[in-house]
């Protein structure tokens, strides 16, 4: 009995770490509401006050979304953005913004997120 606990509670706690794969091209029809202020690739519209997403690690973005989401981070814009979607729609734009070529550079490495350009490279 103790054994089918154990297996039970581990099996929960496995699940409850499964994060949805996220689709890019599904991500890029679910971006069009964050093209106004993030472009439409996601390297901004010129305005420093709205961040670049385009090669941003999904994982950070992610994240934040679920923040906004939950209102553990607060941006009134934001939360009202993040609060309709689901956790499928954030793996995807999160996916598709990462996939992007990007203008950021990676401060750690001093290069460019390589995960972006890998997804872009012929």
């Amino acid at each position: 009995m103790t054994y089918r606990i154990v297996f039970l509670a581990l099996g929960l706690l496995l699940a409850a770490n499964v994060h949805a794969a996220g689709n890019a091209a599904a991500g890029a029809e679910k971006s069009k509401p964050c093209q106004a202020c993030h472009g439409a690739d996601g390297n901004g519209i010129g305005n420093p006050k709205y961040p670049i997403l385009a090669g941003q690690y999904p994982d950070y973005m992610a994240q934040a979304l679920k923040s906004y989401r939950s209102g553990e981070r607060v941006n009134v814009i934001m939360q009202g953005m993040a609060a309709p979607l689901s956790d499928q729609d954030i793996a995807d734009l999160t996916a598709y913004f990462g996939s992007q070529k990007s203008k950021l550079t990676d401060l750690a490495r001093g290069c460019r997120n390589p995960t972006a350009q890998a997804a872009n490279s012929p």
